[in-house]
């Protein structure tokens, strides 16, 4: 069975997200994409939403896909899972990333191992680095056309939203909206 694995935070998930999901099933030659959130970003030092309700929404957003798994693997090791670990234990044809992790692909745990073991794919916000892409010998793009990131929205712009979980996306990142308002 040939499977992409779509990792990250999706602190939260929005409609760029879904996008890239849509579009890896159509233009991926494979049977399935299994979307694992991280507990935390290794390089990061810490989340938003916590990592049981990020799960909880992709669950429910992606809940009619048919050829999608939404996967508690690194939620449930409850600490930082290197990239490297996830597709040992998995083994997929492909690993999407956004292209805002060119940058820091260098910097991931055994990236040249990880290299060897699958096809990275780039699904593009913004500009692409095609030095990068070169670099780092990536030739699948996927294009996506959804201005907005997860930081924006927890910034507050509520755009992008996938419907079946706005308000509660609205609701848990809001109260961040108004502390900042009444300082």
């Amino acid at each position: 069975m040939k499977t992409a694995i779509f990792g990250g935070s999706f602190d939260p998930v929005h409609l760029g997200h879904i996008e890239i999901v849509k579009k890896a099933l159509e233009n991926l030659d494979i049977d399935k994409v299994i979307i694992v959130p991280n507990y935390l970003n290794p390089l990061k030092k810490s989340f938003s939403a916590p990592p049981e309700l990020r799960l909880k929404w992709l669950k429910e957003v992606f809940s009619d896909f048919e050829k999608v798994e939404v996967s508690d693997y690194e939620i449930s090791k409850n600490r930082p899972v290197y990239s490297i670990e996830t597709v040992k234990h998995f083994k997929p044809t492909y690993f999407i990333i956004g292209s805002d992790n060119l940058k820091t692909l260098d910097k991931w745990k055994n990236i040249q191992e990880l290299k060897n073991m699958v096809e990275f794919v780039v699904a593009t916000r913004g500009e692409l680095d095609e030095n990068l892409l070169k670099k780092h010998n990536i030739k699948k793009i996927i294009n996506i056309d959804v201005p907005i990131s997860s930081m924006e929205i927890r910034n507050c712009n509520f755009k992008f939203l996938p419907k079946k979980i706005e308000k509660e996306i609205k609701e848990f990142y809001g109260q961040n909206c108004k502390n900042k308002r009444a300082t």
